[in-house]
């Protein structure tokens, strides 16, 4: 069973999914600067920075972002949310 590594940091108030992004990411083996070359194919003009403060939730997502990432993902955007936040 692969151990994922988890983040030095704390998670930010900004949004709700970062956090569920992130593991369903790193569950999946997809590396971030790929997920965001996948992101930037489909038609979001995102840079590392920017998804790494989604993934950390320090900014806001739109929701052309929450839909791509759920379209990568291959997964409705409710399941993005956090179960008990529901």
């Amino acid at each position: 069973m692969k151990i994922l590594k988890t983040r030095k940091q704390q998670y930010g108030t900004e949004n709700m999914v970062g956090k569920t992004i992130e593991t369903l990411r790193k569950q999946r083996g997809i590396k971030q600067k790929d997920f965001i070359a996948k992101m930037q194919a489909m038609g979001v003009d995102i840079n590392p920075t920017s998804y790494s403060k989604l993934e950390g939730q320090i900014r806001k997502v739109s929701d052309m972002e929450l839909m791509i990432i759920a379209k990568i993902l291959e997964l409705p955007i409710e399941s993005l949310f956090p179960k008990d936040k529901l």
